[in-house]
């Protein structure tokens, strides 16, 4: 039985070229008891005429315009239509359109608009390492954008709440879409849950997949460096609720103890710590001259790191050792040489380029002192403390 509550919820199957198996999908769907709206992107091998006799709403998209523009198509038509949740289901037979019901079970046990994701339990041998180091890769990069623990942020299958949905205008429009929807949906106070599904991956000669290798993975990259470059920015995100954000800073000054506690104990678990004395390694080699403390503690705040590991990382690139051995490896790229000439010209009143070969050299010193230093704490989080603390 489908969870029955006052939001309306239809399932959403965005399909380019999927004709051998998009019957079989909508058929699942409505034998599930689910209305359904199949959304056609541009496809070109005349599957849309296998659900002809089908009874489920149809959309077709004159070109291809990718994924994510099929699926903003579908929340649309299904706001016209009635509905408030839409949850997608990609049409190559991966998802099991019954199983729609645990994300509409998650979606009511929110008290607010949430995105539930259908996390993939991806255990079946025919799985492809490349999907499953995607994934992890994909999480990896999402926690820092979000500051949230995500199991599948490119899971297909998702209930998505279609006004939150509409009102995020995300500018990708291909796979790169289902992360960005995530992030943005984080920064605007949307909640985000997860729900455990079955997944299905025939064998690699049966598979249809359009995602390209080189082509897809480089707009993940450009999204990425986009997103984190944006959260590292100092500006404050729209909120759907148009509510004021919490006032850390009065939270802080009224309780300084739990405040301190909860700097020195928030996300220690082994990956995000190394990762916060990587960070505190590789801006100590840079040339922040007096503001080293107050950059890291800025950046980690934003990417949501330990703020005292990284600190206390950095200590290690105090000057001399780090500096000089920035400067000598600028030097060297420049000049093919090392620099041994300790004359105060050299040195002083040539400052200017000294301080260029720091900057040159800190961009190689700082991520393989970062390596270093990220690789010992992982271990010894890992050996020597082998307790998980709540990464919170």
């Amino acid at each position: 039985m489908r969870v029955e509550d006052e939001r309306q919820t239809i399932i959403v199957v965005p399909v380019y070229n999927h004709g051998a198996t998009l019957r079989e999908v909508v058929q699942r769907a409505l034998a599930a008891g689910w209305p359904v709206l199949v959304v056609d992107d541009g496809s070109t091998d005349d599957g849309w005429q296998q659900i002809t006799d089908l009874d489920c709403h149809k959309l077709r998209l004159p070109v291809n315009r990718g994924k994510g523009a099929a699926i903003m198509a579908g929340a649309q038509k299904a706001g016209e239509l009635g509905f408030t949740q839409i949850i997608t289901v990609d049409a190559d037979g991966q998802h099991d359109p019954a199983e729609a019901e645990l994300l509409a079970a998650g979606a009511a046990a929110i008290d607010r608009p949430a995105i539930v994701i259908g996390a993939r339990r991806m255990v079946q041998e025919t799985v492809p390492r490349a999907s499953l180091f995607g994934r992890a890769f994909s999480n990896f990069w999402v926690r820092l954008e979000t500051g949230r623990e995500l199991p599948d942020t490119q899971s297909g299958m998702r209930l998505y709440p279609v006004r939150e949905l509409l009102a995020l205008k995300p500018k990708s429009s291909r796979y790169d879409f289902e992360v960005e929807v995530l992030v943005r949906a984080s920064w605007a106070g949307v909640e985000l849950a997860s729900v455990d599904i079955s997944v299905h991956y025939p064998p690699s000669g049966e598979r249809i997949s359009h995602f390209g290798q080189f082509k897809d993975n480089l707009r993940l990259t450009v999204l990425h460096t986009r997103l984190l470059l944006r959260r590292l920015l100092p500006l404050s995100h729209r909120r759907p609720d148009d509510q004021p954000p919490l006032n850390a800073a009065k939270m802080a000054v009224r309780r300084p103890w739990q405040t301190l506690k909860k700097i020195c104990s928030e996300h220690t678990s082994p990956l995000w710590l190394a990762t916060a004395v990587w960070i505190g390694l590789f801006m100590g080699a840079l040339p922040l001259i007096a503001c080293h403390t107050v950059a890291i503690i800025y950046v980690t705040h934003r990417l949501h790191l330990n703020k005292l590991a990284a600190v206390a990382a950095s200590q290690f690139c105090m000057p001399p050792v780090v500096p000089v051995l920035c400067i000598q490896a600028g030097y060297f790229m420049r000049e093919g040489t090392l620099l041994l000439d300790l004359s105060w010209e050299k040195w002083l009143l040539e400052i200017h380029l000294r301080l260029w070969d720091w900057l040159l050299g800190s961009l190689v010193v700082g991520p393989v002192l970062g390596l270093i230093g990220a690789g010992l704490i992982y271990w010894a989080r890992v050996r020597m403390f082998p307790c998980r603390i709540e990464d919170k």
